[in-house]
């Protein structure tokens, strides 16, 4: 455990040094080059987010850095038939081969060019792309606090109690939203405060479940779009860490991460839960029109919070053909899925416990029906 240890200290300790380093080589050039590499980072970020087949960049014309025998930092240029590059290709496509990968293989290359000004652009540029994507791309969001759901659990998801917290003044930007086409002339947006409960959450505007499980916006379909936001925003800073693992030392990076990681697994899971009682809903209702005696198969909705998405369990309650429905057979199917759950290694304790509490609720809905 200690030798585990020592390693994961060694290696945050590398990723600090590496994060430093470029933040000072970058800091090092001037504005003109920073400028430039700041547009051709952007240009690369959006790139592979938007999951374009092919991206063309290009180094800066000089850069300062420094070179052997040489005490102090130097401006050295880059000729020109060695600043132009591209990465990504159709074909690759096809063989569903995604961009970062090839944009992170062609910038190594690039790195461990003999050509020291080259290889120092490229990691600027790297450096530019990644920043980009956390400080620009995303939306930045509130100071929270998490605590585990559950003990065993790894991902603190529920909001901590702030005791000193107003409920019902707004007291940031960020505790309301301005609402569109509602508002009179001579007059400022119309700012609608979010509920108690999405303010302690990263993000509140995403925020679709309350405490109850009782949803916050006008549809099930508007949550589901908010879920994706979320884990859009997720799916960046995946792609940062992908494409320069030393960006996890970043203190805006690591807030992001924290902030957004916490609120997805609170609401994914509310909405699995939405779900699962849609569900039965619509297997009583069923039931009570008799449209259930030729079969059943179940699709119960879970998170997954390794994948960070909804996933779909499914399992057949009654067989198709001509056989009454009775409340006992769901009852009995689940007691057979909980099984199953229970042994399959595949889910982490987390998402078993998460969708076994699913199925306790499926249980307890039909086994006194």
């Amino acid at each position: 455990m200690s030798e585990t240890k020592s390693k994961q200290t060694s290696l945050s300790d590398h990723l600090i040094e590496e994060y430093k380093r470029q933040q000072a080589l970058f800091s090092a050039q001037p504005a003109i080059i920073q400028r430039f590499l700041e547009v051709q980072g952007k240009q690369i970020a959006e790139a592979i987010v938007e999951g374009e087949v092919r991206i063309r960049f290009s180094l800066p014309d000089r850069v300062v850095c420094t070179l052997e025998n040489v005490d102090q930092p130097a401006l050295i240029t880059i000729p020109q038939n060695q600043r132009t590059y591209s990465a990504g290709s159709f074909i690759n496509r096809l063989r569903k081969v995604e961009l970062y990968r090839e944009l992170r293989h062609s910038l190594t290359k690039l790195e461990q060019s003999p050509d020291r000004a080259v290889s120092v652009a490229t990691g600027l540029l790297r450096h530019a792309a990644v920043m980009h994507m956390v400080y620009n791309m995303l939306p930045a969001g509130r100071t929270v606090a998490y605590k585990l759901a559950e003990e065993g659990e790894t991902i603190p998801s529920v909001p901590e109690e702030d005791e000193l917290e107003p409920e019902s003044a707004i007291t940031a930007a960020t505790d309301a939203i301005a609402e569109e086409g509602k508002t009179e002339e001579g007059r400022g947006d119309l700012l609608v405060p979010f509920v108690p409960y999405a303010r302690k959450f990263f993000v509140p505007q995403w925020v679709v479940f309350n405490e109850n499980g009782d949803l916050l916006v006008k549809s099930l379909e508007e949550a589901e779009a908010h879920i994706k936001s979320m884990q859009r925003f997720m799916e960046v800073l995946f792609l940062a860490v992908a494409l320069a693992p030393y960006i996890s030392a970043d203190d805006e990076y690591a807030k992001k991460r924290y902030g957004m990681l916490g609120q997805l697994v609170n609401q994914g899971r509310a909405l699995a839960i939405y779900q699962t009682k849609e569900i039965i809903a619509r297997i009583k209702e069923r039931a009570t029109s008799g449209n259930l005696n030729r079969g059943l198969s179940l699709s119960l909705p879970y998170f997954d919070d390794q994948e960070l998405r909804i996933d779909i369990s499914k399992f057949e309650v009654i067989p198709a053909g001509r056989i009454m429905f009775v409340p006992a057979f769901v009852v009995r199917a689940v007691h057979q899925e909980e099984v199953k759950v229970s042994q399959d290694t595949r889910y982490s304790p987390s998402t078993r416990k998460h969708l076994l509490l699913l199925l306790e609720l499926l249980e307890q809905a039909f086994e006194t029906a």
